[in-house]
């Protein structure tokens, strides 16, 4: 690649990055049509690829980018048979693309009802994913098809059928009025993508997608403090990427990682917006009785922000999972709470409280509950039950890395008895 075609490469990636959202969802909002929005904005992509090398970066790349979007979309339009309206609109948002930037409270409510209909709780959750994915953050369908481990054919038929079910069920293109309705479900959408890419055969990309969109949306609403939190959990989540494996590739447990390889930029912005959540005037919404988000957020923090595991503050974190129990009870909240009480109160009363999560058999299987009813043994003594437990958990882990750290860890308990 020349020096001319990487700089324009990499212009375009920059303007893409900042401008495709605002231009999908504006055409998108003007016809109505998803795909076509969507190839607008690609072929505008290639366009500048092809020409920027040649004619130079514009001054404006993302108004280069809508123009030349908007244009190809009203070729399209004028070859069919279309309403009067649309090609009215699309002659207003050209003369505003001629005279200027749209006015900042119209950019908003399109991005907006971009993530708010791709996140429609009508639509199936992997629906809603892989749309979020494809039509805010672009990322091509056989990317996402593989991170779902299922073919490109499968995935493009699964994000036909979302936008078909938009179109046939009418799902309005807007921003809810019930924003307390609906916000849960965009949030549980961008954790779920952060998910994707935070497990240990995730994919990377996503975890930074989501953290992007985590930010975008904690910008455009501004006083809804659980979006604040979403992006302040992400953010010290992700700061241990680089800590998480070994020079083998092998996965490292938060105990054992190296934390001077944590990200400390993303840890104090993290806990900067967590100030925010608490006090007015730093950045947040201000005081909030604290949503699941933000408990989470804060116990994250408090691993975060401690220089070793004996300096964690278990006990907060104990008080924000019982919270946290409460808000959103469930079988993997009372887990991780039986694990934070055993380090506050002792591995016994850590094992007594699994074993009431595991009652109902929710968490049969489940490896990181079995994991942590070994580590729970362990420390209470129990070296050789523990070990067996760890196998027992590698057999039912989902990836290859996992298995290979449970099994590092039952081979430890029986090579080396007085650690642990």
């Amino acid at each position: 690649m020349t020096d001319a075609r990487a700089a324009a490469a990499q212009a375009a990636a920059a303007a893409a990055t900042e401008a495709y959202q605002r231009i999908v969802a504006a055409l998108i909002r003007i016809t109505g049509d998803w795909t076509l929005a969507e190839d607008c904005a690609q072929e505008a992509l290639a366009l500048a690829l092809d020409r920027w090398p040649a004619d130079g970066v514009p001054d404006n790349p993302g108004g280069w980018l809508m123009t030349v979007a908007r244009n190809r979309a009203l070729d399209v339009l004028r070859r069919g048979t279309v309403e009067r309206r649309k090609l009215r609109e699309l002659a207003v948002l050209a003369l505003t693309a001629a005279t200027g930037e749209p006015e900042r409270e119209e950019i908003v409510d399109d991005r907006l009802r971009l993530i708010f209909t791709c996140c429609h709780p009508a639509l199936p959750l992997e629906g809603r994913v892989a749309l979020t994915l494809r039509t805010i953050c672009a990322v091509p369908t056989p990317d996402i098809a593989r991170a779902f481990l299922v073919s490109e054919s499968t995935m493009t038929r699964r994000l036909t059928r979302a936008k078909t079910k938009i179109s046939e069920a009418r799902i309005p293109y807007r921003v809810p009025t019930a924003l307390d309705e609906r916000l849960p479900g965009v949030l549980a959408v961008l954790y779920l993508l952060f998910t994707h890419g935070y497990n240990p055969d995730g994919e990377p990309a996503f975890a930074d997608e989501a953290i992007r969109l985590a930010r975008l949306l904690a910008r455009l609403m501004p006083a809804q403090a659980e979006a604040h939190a979403l992006l302040a959990l992400f953010l010290l989540q992700h700061s241990r990427r680089h800590a998480r494996r070994d020079a083998a590739g092998d996965l490292v447990p938060l105990d054992r990682q190296d934390r001077s390889r944590w990200d400390r930029a993303a840890i104090d912005e993290a806990v900067g917006i967590l100030s925010g959540l608490d006090e007015p005037g730093h950045g947040g919404p201000g005081p909030h009785e604290p949503g699941p988000y933000a408990l989470q957020a804060r116990i994250a923090a408090c691993h975060a922000t401690a220089a070793s595991v004996p300096d964690t503050d278990w006990r907060r974190i104990a008080d924000c999972y019982d919270r946290l129990a409460e808000l959103q009870p469930g079988p993997v909240v009372e887990l991780n709470r039986a694990v934070a009480h055993g380090y506050v109160h002792g591995p016994a009363a850590g094992l007594d409280l699994l074993a009431r999560a595991r009652a109902g058999g929710a968490l049969d299987g489940y490896p990181l509950a079995i994991a942590a009813e070994a580590d729970l043994t362990a420390r209470a003594g129990d070296r050789t039950r523990a070990a067996d437990l760890f196998r027992a958990a590698a057999a039912h882990a989902h990836g290859a890395v996992e298995r290979r750290a449970l099994l590092d860890r039952a081979d430890e308990l029986q090579e080396d008895p007085g650690s642990g």
